[in-house]
């Protein structure tokens, strides 16, 4: 048996989050042993120990800009040593073969892997452009340190490698998604009814968390150049990090100082993804920075829905131009509109592009591709 010490950043269900919990779940249990641990308490945890997975919680420190100051490395440097400690504790004489770190944001790994002789896995599901230092930094530091790193896309490989990354423990292995969860057939006549939304309107949405990049703001101004119409709504779904409040704030005013408001919902994070997926008809992630493979995507492809968003980033992997989707210009509100009103316009271009998108999320992005590569690389690096 090979045992397996996942470390990951917190404890939501998010991209990354649901990635972790499908890794975890699906392990062939006759090779593999998996063992968890997470910074807090959360709705993951639970989950993953519902899977029949080991779960603990120490409250180790994720690499945060908060720490970016004098009293802040202090704080991290003595409280990475203690929890690192804690976590060998928590594991209790099992002998670790593989630490694998499912982001970059957490460097116990490195201790870990001295104290342990375990081999080091970083799985990197994100991209640093602010502040460009950082990246830097994370690449270096694991391209030392690590055996092996593990890229959710091309564009996330390619953002490593310009900072000097050993190329040579360095590779992609896309995400993919459980198509026993994420499919076109679930009945949403109650949550279209629950969401005031007429039952033979057209939605066009988007899933993500409300923050300074995944572009809220970019979809309302969208929303402002495309022609109103009584039978199109619009919703944002997702929740802000704690202590950001203040943005799902800001952004209510915006909608209800919008001419659209009454088309458009906000709506908090909820855990019934699924469902709120087939609730929509045309997905939109115009995230303002380039997302890695933001698993929403996904979600939306398994779900047979055609996607827009801004040519940059793992969605241009993800989102066959013309053919499953359509990509706009980066950062352009206007081009944006103007490739959600195409297929507010065409029904049958909307069918078409949706079942091309779950086809290439069948072929290239299941759960099962992902988890043949993910074996044979846990196999191969020892």
């Amino acid at each position: 048996m090979i045992n397996i010490l996942y470390l990951h950043a917190g404890a939501e269900l998010y991209g990354a989050d649901i990635i972790l919990y499908n890794i975890v779940k699906n392990l062939d249990r006759n090779k593999f042993t998996p063992y968890v641990v997470l910074p807090n308490d959360g709705p993951l945890v639970k989950k993953i120990r519902d899977a029949g997975v080991n779960c603990e919680v120490v409250k180790y420190p994720i690499l945060r800009r908060k720490y970016f100051n004098p009293r802040g490395i202090v704080y991290y440097i003595s409280e990475y040593k203690k929890r690192c400690k804690e976590i060998m504790e928590k594991l209790n004489g099992i002998n670790i073969d593989i630490i694998h770190n499912n982001t970059a944001a957490v460097l116990e790994g490195i201790y870990l892997k001295k104290k342990l002789k375990a081999k080091l896995i970083v799985h990197v599901h994100e991209i640093i452009e602010n502040p460009m230092f950082m990246n830097t930094f994370y690449a270096q530091i694991f391209s030392r340190n690590a055996d092996l790193t593990l890229c959710v896309s091309n564009a996330v490989k390619k953002h490593l490698e310009t900072a000097a990354y050993f190329k040579d423990r360095i590779q992609v292995c896309y995400n993919g998604i459980d198509n026993d969860i994420y499919h076109p057939n679930y009945d949403t006549n109650d949550i279209r009814t629950e969401l005031n939304i007429p039952q033979e309107a057209l939605v066009v949405g988007m899933i993500g968390r409300v923050n300074a990049w995944k572009g809220q703001r970019d979809l309302l101004k969208a929303i402002e150049h495309i022609e109103a119409k009584e039978n199109v709504y619009y919703v944002m779904i997702g929740g802000v990090f704690g202590g950001e409040e203040w943005r799902m704030d800001e952004l209510n005013e915006s909608i209800d100082n919008s001419p659209m408001h009454s088309y458009i919902r906000l709506i908090d994070f909820r855990p019934d993804s699924y469902l709120l997926h087939n609730v929509i008809d045309i997905f939109v992630l115009p995230s303002t920075s380039p997302d890695p493979l933001p698993t929403v995507v996904l979600e939306a492809m398994a779900s047979g829905n055609p996607v827009v968003g801004y040519r940059h980033g793992g969605v241009c992997e993800m989102c066959v131009d013309g053919e499953t989707g359509l990509l706009a210009d980066i950062c352009s509100p206007k081009d944006l509109a103007k490739k959600i009103e195409i297929l507010i316009e065409d029904k049958e271009l909307r069918k078409i592009m949706g079942k091309a998108a779950l086809e290439r999320q069948h072929k290239e992005f299941s759960l099962e591709a992902q988890m043949r590569n993910l074996s044979k690389i846990y196999e191969g690096i020892l």
